[in-house]
């Protein structure tokens, strides 16, 4: 049965979303497509990788593997699903390069994906023990405690990063935390404090898109299509050339079923009649202001 042409709307509708939001090692929008592997399928091209395993282990176990053989290996053990091999090749690794915090997060992931949640927390806390800020590490330590229902936990470890990194000067990884934290304070259903550190992030970074475009999508989830435009015409003034517009933003609001962002500015414009500015942004709040537009 194929789908609608409404659900097809609405899931291309967020897939643009994402898409304009994607960037960093993802944003807080990271929780919500996390998503497992699937299991392959045997195939006749999997013999190939199979022998290609084979001399790879032996190398590694002659101790004559470079890193980028380890990495290929690794690489080989979970594309064929073979993800317990993957661990026991990856410990001995990551216990000897204690500085290759990516060696460990993979791990973790394997961890995880094997239904190990606490190998896996135990994974994720020796790298944030050395970097609590690290974003990979927080972000799948995040998704790992809302699964066995540690919300609280989850959200007061996001937020003490956070604001460690808004502290005067601003760390510019504190965008990457704001974005995580917010979707964490959505996913508990705290609209408004989402919508606060949104507009937050949006003051202290006032040449990134990304929180205005998050802020969007989240006052469109909740009915309020005037102000989804208003913030995406917002996002479209922080273009290098707000008169060129940007057409991933029109599109975006014409699958929401809002007028063209160019279109709104022209309109306004001509009813003013005057030289003033496009549809000029309506100002962000301090970032004392928590109180919600």
């Amino acid at each position: 049965m194929t789908e609608s042409t409404p659900r097809r709307a609405r899931l291309g509708a967020l897939l643009l979303a994402l898409a304009l939001l994607a960037g960093a090692a993802a944003s807080g929008w990271w929780l919500g497509r996390r998503q497992r592997p699937p299991a392959t399928t045997p195939t006749p091209a999997n013999a190939r990788l199979e022998r290609e395993v084979r001399s790879l282990r032996q190398q590694l176990q002659g101790q004559q593997a470079s890193p980028a053989e380890q990495q290929r290996l690794l690489e080989l053990l979970v594309a064929l699903n073979r993800r317990q091999e993957a661990i026991a090749v990856l410990e001995p690794l990551a216990d000897r390069e204690p500085d290759r915090w990516s060696l460990r997060l993979l791990l973790a992931e394997l961890r995880r994906d094997q239904g190990d949640r606490a190998g896996a927390q135990r994974e994720l806390r020796m790298i944030l023990n050395r970097r609590s800020d690290q974003m990979e590490a927080l972000q799948l330590m995040t998704l790992l405690q809302l699964e066995q229902g540690q919300g609280n936990q989850a959200e007061n470890q996001v937020k003490a990063a956070y604001q460690k990194a808004m502290r005067p000067p601003v760390q510019p990884q504190a965008m990457g935390l704001g974005l995580l934290l917010a979707d964490l304070q959505q996913r508990r259903g705290q609209i408004p404090a989402a919508m606060a550190t949104y507009r937050r992030l949006a003051t202290e970074f006032p040449d990134d898109q990304r929180p205005l475009i998050a802020l969007a999508l989240l006052r469109k989830q909740q009915g309020d299509r005037n102000g989804a435009l208003d913030a995406l015409n917002q996002a479209r003034q922080r273009l290098r050339d707000p008169s060129k517009g940007d057409p991933r933003l029109d599109r975006l609001a014409a699958s929401w079923g809002l007028a063209s962002l160019r279109g709104q500015d022209a309109g306004a414009s001509n009813r003013t009649g005057s030289g003033e500015s496009r549809t000029a942004p309506t100002p962000a709040p301090s970032p004392q202001d928590g109180s919600s537009r």
